[in-house]
Parts: structure tokens; sequence; C-alpha cells
């Protein structure tokens, strides 16, 4: 499926930008992409806008500051409140006043981070491998985070480094097509460094308990990139969780099992 978006630019604290794709009319659904080399929320979530948009939700993709189309400072920290304050920004410009949010990776994080400093306005969330549930040193030991943050820092990063580290994400590698590739080079080439050079996230851990608001979680048992244990951290600490985990899938099931994702996802959203 390909889906047509409005695109639009929130001006943001501190003098950033934040770019948006949106379509589809009702209820707020909201996709927070991870980090890496190249993303953005229409390339993280090609598979699953379209689905959401078709079944009757209002879906809204926005690009994280330093990623997309949205600011790209450098000789800054890029801390899990700063994307979670400028999303939310730019989400109360486009009149979200309460939303789902679904958030893979480094987006699961600023999700939660969200929920924590917006009560009220999470309504359910969805997760994907989130981060932010480890101390630093866990995941730049994982194998995937290794390699990319390697390779990104090489003058010389070309698209077929960028092919390599999207094959990472996951367990099959036909589920990468050069189109994808293409479309995250581009934007590959205009981040900064610092983007992963100096970002900075807090475990979040300790805080689960918080997060009274029903949660679906999925993990993928090969993920290069987040420990699939974590899955056991949100049932153990979460009064409303589930998680489902997939074999020989990796740290992109949204993307591995879209149609499993979307069907099960949009069966939760409806309660």
């Amino acid at each position: 499926m390909t889906q047509d978006y409005a695109r639009t630019t929130y001006a943001v604290s501190g003098g950033y930008e934040i770019g948006m794709a949106e379509a589809g009319e009702g209820p707020a659904v909201v996709f927070l992409h991870g980090s890496g080399p190249g993303a953005s929320g229409t390339s993280n979530f090609r598979s699953n806008a379209p689905a959401f948009v078709a079944a009757g939700y209002r879906v809204l993709l926005p690009d994280l500051i330093g990623y997309g189309a949205s600011s790209k400072p450098e000789g800054i920290d890029y801390t899990l409140q700063l994307f979670a304050d400028t999303v939310y920004e730019a989400l109360a410009q486009a009149g979200v006043t309460s939303a789902v949010l679904v958030g893979n990776s480094l987006g699961g994080g600023i999700a939660m981070q969200l929920a924590f400093d917006h009560p009220g306005f999470v309504e359910k969330l969805v997760m994907m491998a989130p981060g932010c549930i480890e101390e630093l040193p866990i995941y730049f030991a994982m194998p995937g985070i290794a390699k990319m943050k390697s390779s990104f820092g090489s003058p010389e990063f070309s698209l077929a480094d960028q092919k390599a580290l999207i094959t990472n994400l996951v367990y099959d590698p036909s589920s990468i097509d050069d189109a994808l590739v293409a479309e995250r080079f581009a934007v590959a080439r205009t981040q900064s460094k610092d983007v992963l050079a100096r970002m900075r996230t807090p475990n979040l851990a300790p805080r689960l308990g918080e997060l009274a608001m029903p949660i679906l979680g999925f993990w993928g048992l090969q993920d290069d990139f987040c420990p699939a244990s974590g899955a056991q951290r949100f049932l153990d600490a979460c009064p409303d969780a589930r998680f489902m985990t997939f074999n020989k899938v990796g740290h992109w099931v949204q993307v591995e099992r879209s149609e499993e994702f979307n069907r099960y996802t949009l069966a939760f959203l409806r309660g």
C-alpha cells in the first residue's frame, strides 16, 4: 500500500522545526520512529500507516529532531527530554490533545517520557522493542548499535553502508528494498553525527510501574539493538501490559511482520 501525506513544519522551542506527515481522519495515532542514520517517520512505518488510515484513524508521523525533515542541530546533546518536548509541541500545534502512541526503539522511550510528562495525553501505548529501559552501556554493547555508530561516524559513509545498516535491523534481508535504502540515505547525508554521538537517554525502567494505560508490545527474538529480555520488565511492572515475541524477527517487527502487527494493533485500539 502507498499513502499520500499532508506535510507540515512546526516551529518549536529552541528555534527548531519539527516536520510531520499526516493522513486520515478520526482518533489520533502518533507513530514515533527510532534512531539511526536516515530515520524518519514515513520510512519507519511505510508498511503500517496506510492500514491505520484505512481503519479510520488520523495518523501522524513526526520526524524527531535530528531526523527526517526536522531541524538537525550540531553541537548539542540529543536528550530524551529534547526529543519528547519538541514532538509534544508540534503535536499540540497540530491540535492533538490525546492520542495512542506507537513507538519503535527510541520512539518507545519518547512515548514513555510523554506519558510521564503529560498525564492524560496518552490513551494507549504500542511499542516495538522500546529503548530507554537499560543503561546506555548495555545498548552500546549490542552488535547492531555498535555497527551503526561505527559506520555512520565514517566520512566515507556510503549507500552500501546505509543498506548494511538497515539490513541489520531485520532478520530477513528480503524485507528491505532499494527504495527504502535510497530514501534513508538521502536523509543520512544531511544529519549531524551528534545525533548518535551525543545521544543521552536515561534508564526509565524504575518508572515503568507508573504507566497505568493499556500497553501492547512486540519484540523480535533476534533483535540486535534492544535486548528482548526487556519485555519482561513491562510485564513485571505495568498493571495492564501484554507483549508478543516473534522468532526469526529482528528489531523491526512492524516491517518483518507488518500484517500481523497491523492486525493485532488495530484490534487493541478497538478495545
